[in-house]
């Protein structure tokens, strides 16, 4: 498959053929939730009232509710950056709102300390993607691509790349290019190849929860290759909201400096700590049968997209490097989002979400992306089988 650019744009407006607007994401929405079986059944599928429930169902298990509000990042806050600099083997962390502003004043901190505005990462990388500009933007950074295609960059292309640069960025996994991994051993080259260069290295980890198990490596060995790590709250752990840059003690003290200059400090944050906290409790055990029932379920969608004929299609990565990867086909977006809506509404089984159409390629081609967690443990491969057969037939000009 010819490399194309694939970015989910987030915080899209919600308009397809079949509606659009806000009836079109409450259709949707509904189908997902009412969904008798789905391959993963996401916080923000609930109600307001479920989430509150289940936020207040999880928090006397997580923290000493009979402790003060948290102020100005104190209280429970302050327990989940400890947690989480415990889990990840750093000297210390803080909580940021928001993983854009975490990785934004990581990178200016760099910036300040190496001498250089400049920062490699990959072209798909979220600041380049999904960030509107920011690093140059707001903070005045410069970025460049010393790889493209979807893969990490290698040994070779950072220290062969002819200028010079402060900061090397590198996500881990590569979401837009199909959650993406490169080896251990890569991954280890491509840091000291940096070091060679006198650059540091800043780990974009908001799926680093779900790494562990492909680098063969707990958390902390994985983090120690790095000079700083953002973490996520949401995208794998369930949380509200919420992120946390972790590294050494004078790096974490300056960018809490800047985190207050960003607007990062807002009064009270318990209900994102809450949930972050419940999210480590509860999804982090779970993230390694996730990772190997995913590749499971990418091997039975790809039997039964052959068995029912569907022509091209890819399944990638194959198998998949966590617990989520892309499935493309060559239909419309929007045919293929009804196509899924319409399964979950009519059979009560939800296979695939929203289809998107990449920003460059060939025309009628569509992704989705894959996502296995508690929910899809029950799934068998037959299960997998019958559900592309059933969602195939919803597609307009493939019955």
């Amino acid at each position: 498959m010819a490399y194309m650019n694939t970015q989910v744009k987030e915080g899209a407006a919600d308009e397809g053929a079949a509606g659009d607007g806000e009836a079109w994401r409450l259709r949707r929405s509904t189908a997902w939730r009412q969904a008798g079986r789905i391959l993963s059944r996401l916080p923000q599928d609930g109600t307001l009232g479920e989430q509150l429930a289940a936020l207040a169902a999880d928090a006397g298990a997580v923290t000493d509710l009979g402790q003060a509000a948290d102020i100005y990042g104190n209280g429970v806050v302050g327990e989940l950056e400890q947690r989480v600099a415990g889990l990840l083997g750093t000297e210390a962390a803080a909580f940021f709102p928001t993983g854009t502003m975490a990785q934004q004043v990581a990178l200016r901190c760099w910036a300040g300390r190496t001498g250089n505005t400049t920062v490699a990462l990959h072209p798909l990388a979220h600041p380049e993607v999904h960030e509107g500009g920011a690093l140059g933007a707001v903070s005045g950074l410069r970025t460049v691509h010393p790889a493209s295609g979807p893969r990490l960059p290698t040994a070779d292309e950072i220290r062969d790349f002819p200028e010079p640069f402060g900061t090397l960025m590198l996500e881990l996994p590569l979401r837009d290019a199909g959650f993406v991994l490169p080896t251990w051993e890569k991954l280890e080259a491509v840091v000291a190849a940096a070091r060679e260069r006198d650059a540091v290295v800043h780990f974009d980890g908001a799926r680093l929860w779900e790494c562990a198990t492909h680098f063969g490596r707990g958390l902390p060995e994985i983090a120690a290759l790095a000079d700083s790590v953002y973490v996520s709250f949401y995208k794998s752990l369930g949380g509200i909201s919420g992120a946390v840059l972790a590294g050494s003690a004078s790096l974490v003290e300056e960018a809490r400096v800047w985190r207050h200059r960003y607007g990062g400090l807002p009064f009270q944050q318990f209900p994102a700590a809450v949930a972050a906290l419940a999210g480590l409790d509860r999804e982090l055990p779970k993230l390694p049968s996730y990772v190997a029932h995913a590749k499971v379920v990418a091997e039975a969608l790809t039997e039964g997209f052959t068995q029912a004929g569907a022509g091209w299609f890819r399944v990638r990565p194959e198998p998949p490097q966590t617990h989520q990867f892309q499935v493309w086909l060559p239909y419309g977006a929007d045919e293929l989002t009804e196509a899924s809506v319409r399964q979950a509404e009519e059979t009560g089984t939800a296979l695939f979400r929203r289809w998107f159409t990449p920003d460059t390629g060939a025309p009628g081609v569509s992704f989705t992306e894959v996502t296995v967690t508690e929910a899809g443990l029950e799934w068998t491969a037959q299960d997998v089988r019958d559900a592309v057969a059933a969602f195939l037939e919803r597609v307009p000009g493939k019955s």
